[in-house]
Protein backbone atom coordinates (compact mmCIF):
# COMPACT_ATOMS: atom_id res chain seq x y z
CA UNK A 1 0.00 0.00 0.00
CA UNK A 2 1.56 3.29 -0.89
CA UNK A 3 0.36 6.29 1.69
CA UNK A 4 0.15 9.78 0.36
CA UNK A 5 0.93 12.77 2.73
CA UNK A 6 1.58 16.24 1.27
CA UNK A 7 1.15 19.83 1.44
CA UNK A 8 0.12 19.54 -2.17
CA UNK A 9 -3.71 20.26 -1.66
CA UNK A 10 -6.63 18.75 -4.42
CA UNK A 11 -6.90 21.84 -5.85
CA UNK A 12 -3.69 21.82 -8.12
CA UNK A 13 -2.29 19.22 -10.46
CA UNK A 14 0.94 17.89 -8.72
CA UNK A 15 -1.40 14.66 -6.78
CA UNK A 16 -2.54 13.83 -9.64
CA UNK A 17 0.65 14.16 -11.29
CA UNK A 18 2.85 12.26 -8.53
CA UNK A 19 -0.11 9.03 -8.86
CA UNK A 20 0.12 9.12 -12.73
CA UNK A 21 4.07 7.60 -11.79
CA UNK A 22 2.77 5.40 -8.96
CA UNK A 23 0.23 3.71 -11.14
CA UNK A 24 3.09 3.46 -13.77
CA UNK A 25 5.60 2.23 -11.76
CA UNK A 26 3.73 0.09 -9.23
CA UNK A 27 0.51 -1.25 -11.30
CA UNK A 28 -1.60 -2.85 -8.89
CA UNK A 29 -0.64 -1.54 -5.47
CA UNK A 30 -3.21 0.47 -3.80
CA UNK A 31 -2.79 4.31 -3.43
CA UNK A 32 -4.12 6.14 -0.45
CA UNK A 33 -4.61 9.52 0.06
CA UNK A 34 -3.98 10.30 3.43
CA UNK A 35 -3.66 13.79 3.75
CA UNK A 36 -2.42 16.58 0.96
CA UNK A 37 -3.45 20.14 3.38
CA UNK A 38 -0.32 19.94 5.61
CA UNK A 39 0.14 23.31 6.61
CA UNK A 40 2.34 24.40 3.81
CA UNK A 41 6.19 24.34 4.48
CA UNK A 42 5.31 23.40 7.62
CA UNK A 43 7.59 20.27 8.11
CA UNK A 44 7.49 20.71 11.86
CA UNK A 45 3.58 20.22 12.20
CA UNK A 46 3.47 17.53 8.97
CA UNK A 47 6.04 15.67 11.27
CA UNK A 48 3.58 15.86 14.43
CA UNK A 49 0.76 14.90 12.18
CA UNK A 50 2.06 11.82 10.15
CA UNK A 51 3.32 10.31 13.48
CA UNK A 52 -0.41 10.49 15.10
CA UNK A 53 -2.10 9.35 11.67
CA UNK A 54 0.19 6.46 10.17
CA UNK A 55 -0.78 3.82 12.61
CA UNK A 56 -3.99 2.30 11.23
CA UNK A 57 -2.42 1.63 8.46
CA UNK A 58 -0.62 -2.16 8.03
CA UNK A 59 2.76 -3.18 8.24
CA UNK A 60 4.51 -2.56 5.14
CA UNK A 61 2.68 0.25 4.09
CA UNK A 62 4.89 2.99 2.11
CA UNK A 63 4.55 6.47 3.36
CA UNK A 64 5.04 9.28 0.52
CA UNK A 65 5.67 11.95 2.65
CA UNK A 66 6.30 15.46 0.93
CA UNK A 67 6.50 18.83 2.74
CA UNK A 68 9.50 19.92 1.19
CA UNK A 69 10.20 23.91 1.15
CA UNK A 70 13.44 23.15 0.12
CA UNK A 71 12.87 20.97 -2.77
CA UNK A 72 16.09 21.38 -5.31
CA UNK A 73 18.58 22.23 -2.53
CA UNK A 74 21.35 20.21 -0.95
CA UNK A 75 18.85 18.91 1.57
CA UNK A 76 19.08 14.80 1.55
CA UNK A 77 16.55 12.41 0.02
CA UNK A 78 16.05 9.64 1.98
CA UNK A 79 14.05 6.23 3.37
CA UNK A 80 13.47 5.44 6.79
CA UNK A 81 12.08 1.98 7.84
CA UNK A 82 10.55 2.91 11.37
CA UNK A 83 8.91 -0.70 12.94
CA UNK A 84 7.91 -2.54 9.38
CA UNK A 85 6.85 0.43 7.65
CA UNK A 86 8.56 2.36 4.80
CA UNK A 87 8.74 6.07 5.00
CA UNK A 88 10.08 8.09 1.87
CA UNK A 89 10.98 11.54 1.88
CA UNK A 90 13.02 15.10 2.56
CA UNK A 91 15.47 15.09 5.12
CA UNK A 92 14.29 18.18 6.86
CA UNK A 93 12.42 16.97 9.79
CA UNK A 94 9.61 15.75 8.34
CA UNK A 95 10.19 11.98 9.02
CA UNK A 96 11.94 12.85 12.30
CA UNK A 97 9.49 12.36 14.52
CA UNK A 98 8.10 8.68 13.39
CA UNK A 99 11.89 8.31 14.07
CA UNK A 100 12.13 9.26 17.22
CA UNK A 101 8.91 7.43 18.41
CA UNK A 102 9.66 3.87 17.12
CA UNK A 103 11.17 0.83 18.09
CA UNK A 104 13.62 -0.23 15.42
CA UNK A 105 14.88 2.07 12.78
CA UNK A 106 16.47 1.75 9.48
CA UNK A 107 17.32 4.85 7.11
CA UNK A 108 19.08 5.36 3.09
CA UNK A 109 20.26 8.34 1.29
CA UNK A 110 18.97 8.11 -2.45
CA UNK A 111 21.40 8.66 -4.48
CA UNK A 112 19.36 7.36 -7.76
CA UNK A 113 18.59 10.45 -10.12
CA UNK A 114 15.96 10.10 -12.69
CA UNK A 115 17.26 11.66 -16.39
CA UNK A 116 14.74 14.32 -16.02
CA UNK A 117 14.68 15.93 -12.50
CA UNK A 118 12.74 18.74 -11.46
CA UNK A 119 14.24 21.23 -9.61
CA UNK A 120 11.05 22.11 -8.07
CA UNK A 121 9.25 18.82 -7.86
CA UNK A 122 10.83 16.22 -6.00
CA UNK A 123 7.78 14.45 -5.41
CA UNK A 124 6.66 13.12 -8.53
CA UNK A 125 10.43 12.74 -9.86
CA UNK A 126 12.63 11.41 -6.88
CA UNK A 127 10.09 10.40 -4.10
CA UNK A 128 7.58 8.77 -6.06
CA UNK A 129 9.70 6.19 -7.98
CA UNK A 130 11.42 5.24 -5.21
CA UNK A 131 8.52 4.80 -3.25
CA UNK A 132 6.64 2.68 -5.77
CA UNK A 133 9.98 0.74 -6.51
CA UNK A 134 9.61 0.06 -2.67
CA UNK A 135 5.71 -0.99 -2.69
CA UNK A 136 6.21 -2.88 -5.57
CA UNK A 137 9.24 -4.45 -5.91
CA UNK A 138 12.25 -5.27 -6.37
CA UNK A 139 13.39 -3.15 -3.16
CA UNK A 140 16.23 -0.56 -4.91
CA UNK A 141 19.53 -0.99 -2.91
CA UNK A 142 21.35 0.24 -6.02
CA UNK A 143 19.07 3.49 -5.25
CA UNK A 144 20.25 3.59 -2.15
CA UNK A 145 23.37 4.16 0.60
CA UNK A 146 22.75 3.16 4.30
CA UNK A 147 23.32 6.03 6.34
CA UNK A 148 23.27 6.25 10.24
CA UNK A 149 20.13 8.50 10.78
CA UNK A 150 18.78 11.16 9.86
CA UNK A 151 19.90 14.32 9.67
CA UNK A 152 17.57 16.87 11.23
CA UNK A 153 15.71 15.76 13.94
CA UNK A 154 12.98 17.82 15.76
CA UNK A 155 12.50 17.84 19.57
CA UNK A 156 10.44 14.59 20.37
CA UNK A 157 8.04 15.79 22.49
CA UNK A 158 4.65 17.14 21.81
CA UNK A 159 4.27 20.43 20.08
CA UNK A 160 1.93 23.04 21.89
CA UNK A 161 0.39 24.65 19.39
CA UNK A 162 -2.45 24.28 16.84
CA UNK A 163 -1.59 21.78 13.94
CA UNK A 164 -4.55 21.26 11.80
CA UNK A 165 -7.76 23.00 11.42
CA UNK A 166 -10.48 20.26 9.72
CA UNK A 167 -13.24 21.64 7.84
CA UNK A 168 -15.92 21.42 10.77
CA UNK A 169 -13.27 23.87 12.36
CA UNK A 170 -11.77 21.92 15.07
CA UNK A 171 -8.42 22.45 15.76
CA UNK A 172 -5.76 19.72 16.08
CA UNK A 173 -3.14 20.12 18.46
CA UNK A 174 0.36 18.62 18.71
CA UNK A 175 -0.16 17.45 22.36
CA UNK A 176 -0.94 14.01 22.69
CA UNK A 177 -3.84 12.73 25.25
CA UNK A 178 -1.55 10.34 27.62
CA UNK A 179 0.72 13.46 28.18
CA UNK A 180 -2.26 15.35 29.14
CA UNK A 181 -4.68 14.40 32.20
CA UNK A 182 -8.36 14.98 31.98
CA UNK A 183 -8.15 16.99 34.86
CA UNK A 184 -6.27 19.57 32.94
CA UNK A 185 -7.73 22.82 31.55
CA UNK A 186 -6.24 24.26 27.94
CA UNK A 187 -5.41 27.84 27.44
CA UNK A 188 -5.63 28.99 23.80
CA UNK A 189 -6.42 32.68 22.89
CA UNK A 190 -7.30 33.44 26.46
CA UNK A 191 -9.83 31.08 27.12
CA UNK A 192 -9.68 28.40 29.19
CA UNK A 193 -11.08 24.75 28.39
CA UNK A 194 -12.51 21.98 29.79
CA UNK A 195 -12.29 18.45 29.02
CA UNK A 196 -15.25 16.79 27.36
CA UNK A 197 -15.38 12.96 26.66
CA UNK A 198 -17.40 13.56 23.78
CA UNK A 199 -19.37 16.68 22.55
CA UNK A 200 -22.61 15.71 23.33
CA UNK A 201 -21.39 16.13 26.72
CA UNK A 202 -20.80 19.54 26.27
CA UNK A 203 -23.63 22.44 26.24
CA UNK A 204 -24.74 23.95 22.66
CA UNK A 205 -21.90 25.70 21.62
CA UNK A 206 -19.58 25.29 24.18
CA UNK A 207 -15.75 25.48 23.66
CA UNK A 208 -14.03 22.67 25.01
CA UNK A 209 -10.91 20.05 24.54
CA UNK A 210 -11.15 16.60 23.93
CA UNK A 211 -9.12 13.17 22.61
CA UNK A 212 -9.55 12.78 19.15
CA UNK A 213 -9.77 9.93 17.05
CA UNK A 214 -5.30 9.82 16.19
CA UNK A 215 -4.43 10.16 20.15
CA UNK A 216 -4.35 13.83 19.54
CA UNK A 217 -6.07 16.67 21.94
CA UNK A 218 -8.80 18.82 19.99
CA UNK A 219 -10.01 21.66 20.39
CA UNK A 220 -13.76 22.10 19.03
CA UNK A 221 -17.28 23.54 19.88
CA UNK A 222 -20.58 21.34 20.87
CA UNK A 223 -21.87 21.99 17.18
CA UNK A 224 -20.34 24.93 15.89
CA UNK A 225 -16.34 26.18 14.81
CA UNK A 226 -13.67 25.70 17.16
CA UNK A 227 -11.86 27.77 14.70
CA UNK A 228 -14.17 30.47 14.88
CA UNK A 229 -15.20 30.32 18.09
CA UNK A 230 -12.06 30.78 19.36
CA UNK A 231 -10.77 33.08 16.45
CA UNK A 232 -7.84 30.05 15.94
CA UNK A 233 -5.11 29.62 12.99
CA UNK A 234 -2.82 27.04 12.65
CA UNK A 235 0.43 27.82 14.53
CA UNK A 236 -1.43 29.07 17.42
CA UNK A 237 0.10 28.02 20.96
CA UNK A 238 -2.16 26.14 23.27
CA UNK A 239 -1.28 26.11 26.89
CA UNK A 240 -2.14 23.55 29.47
CA UNK A 241 -3.03 24.39 33.30
CA UNK A 242 -3.01 22.21 36.08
Amino acid sequence: MLVLFTDFSLRDPYVGQMKAVLHRQAPGVAVVDLLHEVPVFDAAAGAHLLAALDDTFPPGSVFLAVVDPGVGSDRPAVVLEADGSWYVGPDNGLLSIVASRARSVRCWVIVWRPEKLSYTFHGRDLFAPVAARIAGGPFPNDWLRPVDGLQIALEPGDLSRVLYIDHYGNALTGLRVENVPPSARLEAKGRLLRYVRVYSEAMPKEAFWCANSAGLVELAVNGGSAAERLELKQGDPVGVVG
